[in-house]
C-alpha cells in the first residue's frame, strides 16, 4: 500500500488505486472480487441515508466520514463497470461535469437566470430536452413521468411526480384546495373503516399520503424531511418515556396507558 502513497498526489487516484487493487482477480479481496451492481447497490443507498443522518446531527466530522463512504461507493460501481469494459470513473466524472455545464447555461453560456425560479425554471426545461433525447425506442410515448425512479422512498416519487404534473399545469391553484382534498380523502377512509376491506383500505390510505405529500409540496416543506423529523421526535419523547419510568422503578409493560401520556406530554413541556 505504501508504494500507492508515495506514487499519487490526487487522492481521488488513489482511491481508485486501492479499488482496482480490492478487485484484483489474483490478488484482490475475495469479498470485493465477488460483489457486482445489484450486490453493492444496497450499500449505496445506505451510505448515502448516513450522509443524510450527519447532515442532520450537525457533526462535520461524521458527515466527512460519511461522504467518504459514500464516495467509495461510486468508486466501486465505477470499478466493476471497468471490469465489464462498461465505463470507467473519469467516463463518470467527465459524463457529470458536461452534465453541470449544460444545465448551468447561466453560467457557462448566455442565457439569463438572475432568480432561484428562473434558475429552477431552464434546468427543468434543460432535464425535459434530456429526456427526450433519451427517448430511443420509439414504441411508447415520452412521458413527464419517464426515468423518476420508482425504488426511491415513496414520499420522494410522489413529490417528483407532483413536481412534474405541476410544471405543465396540473396542480391545485391554491394549498386551500389540498386542504378540501386531504378532508375528503379522509372522509373516504373513514367510511372505508366500516368495512374493513384490506384492499380498500391500502387504497385509501395511500390517496391520503399522496394528497399530504401534495400539501406539503405546497408549503414548501419536502414530505420525507418531515416525517423524518416527526419520527427522531417520536424517539426522543418515546425514551423520555423509558427513562422517566425506568427511575421511578417501574416496567414499561405493565404502565398505563394515562401514565404514559402525562410522560408524553412533560416530554413535550420539556422541549418546549
Amino acid at each position: 500500500m505504501s508504494d500507492i502513497v508515495s506514487q499519487k498526489d490526487r487522492q481521488i487516484d488513489r482511491l481508485c488505486d486501492i479499488m482496482r487493487r480490492l478487485r484484483d482477480p489474483d490478488t484482490g479481496c475475495p469479498w470485493d472480487i465477488k460483489q457486482d451492481f445489484d450486490t453493492i447497490a444496497p450499500y449505496t443507498i445506505e451510505e448515502a441515508y448516513e450522509v443524510a443522518d450527519a447532515i442532520q446531527q450537525n457533526d462535520s466530522d461524521k458527515l466527512c466520514d460519511e461522504l467518504g463512504d459514500l464516495l467509495l461507493q461510486v468508486v466501486f460501481h465505477a470499478q466493476i463497470a471497468t471490469d465489464k469494459n462498461l465505463f470507467n470513473f473519469d467516463d463518470v466524472a467527465r459524463g457529470i461535469s458536461k452534465k453541470m455545464i449544460r444545465r448551468h447555461p447561466h453560467i457557462f453560456a448566455d442565457i439569463s437566470a438572475s432568480t432561484e425560479d428562473e434558475v429552477r425554471k431552464n434546468w427543468e426545461q434543460i432535464k425535459a430536452e434530456e429526456r427526450a433525447a433519451h427517448h430511443h425506442d420509439g414504441l411508447s410515448p415520452l412521458s413527464l413521468m419517464d426515468d423518476i425512479p420508482k425504488n426511491m422512498p415513496a414520499a420522494k416519487v410522489a413529490l417528483k411526480m407532483q413536481k412534474r404534473a405541476a410544471s405543465v399545469g396540473f396542480d391545485w391553484p391554491d394549498i386551500s384546495d389540498v386542504l378540501a382534498k386531504l378532508k375528503e380523502e379522509t372522509a373516504e377512509l373513514e367510511a372505508e373503516l366500516e368495512h374493513m376491506s384490506k384492499p380498500a383500505l391500502k387504497e385509501e390510505i395511500g390517496d391520503l399520503l399522496f394528497v399530504i405529500a401534495n400539501l406539503a409540496r405546497k408549503a414548501g416543506v419536502d414530505p420525507e424531511a418531515a416525517l423524518m423529523g416527526c419520527n427522531d421526535k417520536f424517539d426522543r419523547r418515546f425514551r423520555y418515556i423509558e427513562d422517566s419510568l425506568r427511575q421511578a422503578g417501574k416496567d414499561i409493560t405493565k404502565s398505563s396507558l394515562a401514565e404514559m401520556d402525562a410522560l408524553w406530554d412533560e416530554a413535550k413541556q420539556a422541549a418546549r
